[in-house]
């Protein structure tokens, strides 16, 4: 999935996170290509593997904080 993420338009980085339980790619896209991003990738790796992969768009955050 990340060799496939590398090709698609949008892409900053990409990067294979828990491969040995299924694994799961982690893709730095520019905001305004995600969603086209997602469906492209997911297009790509179904066409080639036969499995329909579940994609999450998310976004950074500020973070957790300490409410008194």
């Amino acid at each position: 999935m990340e060799e496939l993420a590398r090709q698609l338009p949008g892409i900053i980085g990409a990067r294979l996170t828990g491969g040995g339980f299924g694994g799961c790619t982690i893709n730095l896209v520019e905001q305004s290509q995600a969603a086209a991003f997602a469906k492209a990738l997911a297009s790509s790796y179904a066409e080639r593997t036969g499995i329909e992969p579940q994609i999450h768009i998310c976004h950074a955050s500020g973070g957790a904080h300490q409410v008194l």
